[in-house]
């Protein structure tokens, strides 16, 4: 489906969307650094566990909200939300007020998040979803290619004029959202939407979450993808902590007789570039190349390759052997991306898509609880009996979703 065709609303957020994210990864790499220097590591370290219960809250509020006040307010909400933090973040006069409005910046994304996917799955037939998304995901990893880079020099010493970016780009996406974008809320969700109090709305919201929960195969589903996440969350927690302490400096190449040479950090450098370039050039043609597959295969052979890529990582320390295990693991990335939204997206009932879509988000949030334990225990366990767990983790996951779709093909067969 090309991108001339699609509604006008897809068209506004991709660009604004894509915008924006390259501007997140300019700051978001560097924020721990960042309150590490103000209040120290051991501080800073427990601060940090704090965001991800607010980007839970907000998810659920947001998901919740979507299904019954509609998606464009509640995206106008989580953007307007991310712009005043922004603003006090550029005016605040003191660490805590920019940890505050840190984690309101993400309080404001998770809000945002359910309403905007929910939105896709309402304008797109279902059997384009996986290319929309992964349209969505490059122009996203377009970002967090770049953004880094940038944020290097801009966050460090120009702190408050990049965040006074981040603010403007923002209040410009929310006139774009509130004069071009339409509702898309679907027929069936708009029935439900009479007159009630805030504290009855939130009642009725708790209980459509408790329904949600109860339900056997969404559940399932949620607890395949922790265990699925966490092998491909180790990029960013124990990879560099095995790479820089136990892959040795080395030569990239030698040219007329000079070795260039990179040392073990510069080589976890590449490693993350190379990650992100792969997402950038081959999620499209990945997701075209595997647009007959069915989901229950495609979720197995994410897990599969994101395991045995991570674990591969422990057997070789050369620099090339360690760019083709980097190729395998990503792979296993790049193929479960648009998967996991076109799939919840299909399986949610239309009324409560959004809801659907907020708890979605659950399983991202448990795994980053879950992922930085191959870091603590790296302390007392070898590396090879680290990367050994996570390639179990990814085996459980792929047992989760081959039950998971035998009870999926279970219940349509009884609903048929």
């Amino acid at each position: 489906m090309q991108i001339r065709l699609w509604d006008h609303n897809l068209r506004v957020r991709l660009i604004g969307e894509a915008l924006f994210n390259m501007l997140f990864w300019m700051y978001f790499p560097f924020i721990t650094v960042y309150f590490s220097s103000a209040f120290g590591n051991h501080i800073a370290g427990i601060l940090m566990t704090v965001p991800p219960i607010f980007s839970i809250i907000g998810s659920l509020l947001g998901g919740a909200l979507a299904d019954r006040l509609g998606r464009r307010p509640v995206m106008l909400l989580g953007a307007s939300l991310q712009t005043m933090m922004f603003v006090c973040f550029a005016m605040s006069p003191s660490h805590l007020i920019d940890y505050l409005a840190f984690i309101g910046i993400g309080l404001g994304g998770a809000i945002y998040r359910p309403a905007s996917t929910a939105m896709v799955a309402d304008l797109v037939p279902a059997h384009n979803r996986r290319q929309i998304f992964a349209t969505f995901t490059t122009a996203n990893n377009i970002g967090a290619v770049l953004g880094p880079a940038l944020g290097a020099i801009f966050f460090f010493q120009y702190r408050q004029q990049l965040l006074w970016t981040c603010a403007l780009v923002l209040l410009l996406y929310f006139i774009a959202i509130y004069f071009i974008v339409h509702e898309t809320l679907p027929r069936s969700a708009k029935s439900s939407r009479d007159s009630i109090s805030i504290p009855r709305l939130f009642m009725e919201q708790w209980k459509g979450y408790g329904i949600i929960f109860r339900d056997k195969v969404f559940l399932v589903y949620i607890i395949a993808g922790v265990f699925a996440l966490v092998p491909i969350m180790q990029l960013d927690l124990y990879l560099p902590v095995y790479v820089i302490h136990h892959v040795p400096d080395q030569a990239l190449f030698t040219w007329n007789g000079h070795p260039f040479i990179l040392t073990s950090t510069e080589i976890f450098g590449w490693l993350l570039g190379l990650n992100g370039l792969l997402f950038v050039l081959f999620i499209l043609p990945v997701t075209r190349w595997f647009r007959n597959w069915n989901e229950r295969n495609i979720f197995i052979l994410s897990s599969l390759l994101a395991g045995l890529g991570t674990f591969s990582i422990g057997l070789y320390t050369n620099i090339w052997y360690l760019f083709i295990v980097t190729i395998v693991f990503t792979f296993g990335e790049i193929v479960r991306s648009p998967v996991t939204q076109s799939f919840i997206s299909r399986y949610a009932p239309e009324h409560a898509r959004g809801q659907y879509m907020g708890a979605d988000s659950l399983q991202y949030t448990i795994a980053k609880f879950i992922a930085p334990m191959t870091v603590f225990l790296s302390s007392w366990v070898a590396p090879m009996g680290i990367l050994t767990i996570i390639l179990i983790f990814s085996f459980i996951s792929i047992g989760f979703y081959m039950l998971l779709f035998k009870l999926y093909k279970e219940e349509n067969n009884q609903s048929n």
